[in-house]
């Protein structure tokens, strides 16, 4: 049996890792194999080049960062490594997949908030993980002022370079997040982040309720 691909999108702070976590204890509990996993990362390949777009004192320390271009092509490369190394296979054995961010981050953020063309995002994509596409795609949504006092909590104010860019850019990747979602509702699960991490959980819950006899 073909195994389940479940990943969480949204903008910073809304609370993917958290809620990626609780859904996989929730499936183990129902017996189910799972791999978690993160974009970019979740192989040594792919997490050698998350530490070149994302660290500040990495390998780009000395420079302003990657262009836009280059950028996406090194998010695809990571992700190309990913499905081909973790994903399908885990896939094929019949695990559940739960990821934290996908293709969609790299749409909104490379795309929406960068300003590259979407059919360009898809292309890499196409190519490099032959368009494999997540079975659920939950996105999280915040009011963006208690979304910035999340990450301002979390992080002391020690930002990636991606997630440390101006508040009009992650405005426009919320939009562009919100754009995919009612584009795509069969695919998509929006779901509202705010209360606590149980109560988000239990709107998760209902969310991949489907997906068991699926």
């Amino acid at each position: 049996m073909t195994g389940r691909f479940i990943v969480f999108e949204g903008g910073e702070g809304v609370g993917k890792s958290t809620q990626s976590r609780l859904l996989a204890d929730a499936l183990r509990a129902r017996g189910l194999e799972v791999v978690t996993t993160r974009e970019p990362g979740g192989t040594p390949g792919a997490e050698a080049i998350r530490a070149l777009l994302l660290d500040k004192d990495g390998p780009a320390k000395d420079g302003l960062g990657w262009g836009t271009r280059a950028e996406a092509l090194l998010f695809a490369a990571a992700r190309a490594d990913h499905v081909e190394t973790l994903i399908r296979p885990a896939l094929a054995r019949g695990a559940w997949v739960v990821c934290d961010r996908y293709l969609d981050s790299s749409r909104a953020y490379q795309g929406g908030g960068s300003g590259l063309e979407d059919r360009d995002i898809l292309t890499l994509h196409r190519i490099g993980s032959a368009g494999l596409l997540p079975d659920c795609t939950m996105l999280l949504s915040l009011d963006p002022a208690e979304a910035a006092a999340r990450v301002q909590k979390r992080d002391a104010g020690a930002l990636d370079r991606i997630g440390g860019r101006a508040a009009d850019y992650h405005a426009r990747v919320g939009a562009a997040f919100l754009r995919y979602a009612e584009a795509e509702p069969d695919r998509f699960a929006q779901v509202a982040a705010e209360g606590t991490p149980e109560a988000v959980h239990a709107r998760v819950l209902a969310a991949v309720d489907g997906l068991w006899s699926a």
